[in-house]
């Protein structure tokens, strides 16, 4: 029998990983053969004066005629990596390197990995505002909370190119791909939910968000003090926007008041939940416990007591993988020359990577594999759709 994913990832072993890692995941290699001087000629001098001259009269040549048509930019300063915390930026820069793969050889795009060793939002943004003519895209990755929102919602004011925080808008989009199926699966609308989030960081934030525009109407949101509400008075302003359009039974407290008949629980930020408020969720309940390595909650309650389970582990069912989003989101984007990515392309793509996994859907089977071949065109052409409406 042949091994499965799950199997393979579990014998992994060091020395792999190192080989694996050695000299780098990349290659820059030329697009056309270099063998006469003809050749050359064309590629660089004197040709590549007129190509210059064409760019300087009509910027739009450069989108044709180089490579930022389909180049995106992964900027990282490495403060907040998956798992790993704040390690700084050069020790994130396998993680990028990594994510350039993914856009290769799952979008067929060139990405490029930066890391940045800056601090300050404003620092942030002048270098990578400074570095953007380089690109058709910025994809910002492992950027720590607040400060997060604040660069991606100042380069968006800036440039005229597609920028998207990953860590953000990946995760929603595919966790509102998953919902949908899981309430499909069992006959529940979205509007009906009671939804629990755990986490008010960069993913928690854009899910909230990103189900409000979808149609929920009922979200609670927990942080490490308690159940995010008005009459708090420890809200920074990030908090205090979450509480205005969340909680609207005005719940006060902890886990399990904010538990007590919740049927929707959605994990991104760690820490542990117990089986005392899993008592208290409304019967077969969905629970999507994110954290990795180590859910929410222990993954035998989760079977238990969940109707439907999703976690962000690949030895799991439903892993919950940005992998699902982003290379078609920024594909579809770039395709279709968008100056931004729109919530309205976002909700097209998430519509897109659950109607994959329509034909095989199950308990166990609510999104496409991540080495699902269909996923990252069936993602490109809807948000092209989208961007196509206005």
């Amino acid at each position: 029998m042949a091994p499965t994913e799950s199997q393979n990832a579990q014998a992994l072993t060091t020395e792999e990983i190192f080989a694996a890692h050695e000299g780098g995941k990349l290659a820059i290699s030329s697009a056309r053969p270099l063998e006469t001087m003809r050749d050359l000629s064309l590629a660089y001098t004197p040709g590549v004066a007129t190509v210059c001259q064409a760019i300087a009269a009509d910027p739009a040549v450069a989108r044709t005629h180089t490579g930022i048509g389909n180049t995106v930019a992964i900027i990282s300063d490495g403060s907040a990596v998956l798992g790993l915390g704040d390690i700084g930026p050069q020790a994130a820069l396998p993680v990028m390197e990594g994510k350039a793969q993914l856009f290769s050889s799952f979008a067929g795009l060139k990405a490029i990995p930066l890391v940045l060793d800056l601090h300050e939002v404003d620092d942030l943004v002048d270098t990578i505002v400074a570095l953007a003519p380089s690109f058709g895209g910025i994809n910002l990755e492992d950027i720590s909370a607040p400060r997060c929102f604040e660069v991606e919602r100042k380069l968006i004011e800036r440039l005229d190119i597609p920028v998207m925080h990953d860590d953000q808008h990946g995760t929603a989009i595919v966790i509102l791909a998953a919902l949908r199926n899981a309430i499909k699966l069992l006959g529940r609308e979205l509007a009906e939910l009671r939804i629990v989030i755990s986490g008010a960081g960069a993913a928690g934030v854009a899910a909230v968000d990103m189900l409000l525009d979808a149609g929920a109407k009922d979200i609670v949101v927990l942080d490490s003090r308690g159940i995010i509400e008005a009459g708090r008075g420890d809200l920074t302003p990030v908090k205090a926007e979450l509480a205005a359009k969340t909680n609207p039974r005005g719940i006060t407290g902890g886990i399990n008041e904010a538990f007590t008949d919740a049927d929707t629980f959605i994990g991104v930020s760690g820490g542990n939940i117990g089986e005392e408020a899993l008592k208290l969720m409304a019967p077969e309940p969905i629970l999507f416990t994110l954290a990795n390595p180590t859910p929410e909650i222990d993954p035998e309650l989760s079977r238990r007591y969940g109707a439907v389970v999703a976690t962000g582990r690949s030895d799991l069912p439903n892993q919950i993988n940005n992998v699902l989003a982003f290379p078609g989101i920024f594909h579809g984007a770039l395709a279709a020359n968008a100056k931004a990515i729109t919530p309205e392309m976002k909700l097209a793509a998430s519509r897109a990577i659950a109607e994959i996994a329509a034909d095989t859907l199950d308990a166990g089977h609510i999104v496409p594999s991540p080495l699902d071949p269909r996923v990252a065109p069936a993602v490109s052409a809807a948000v092209q759709a989208a961007a196509a409406q206005g």
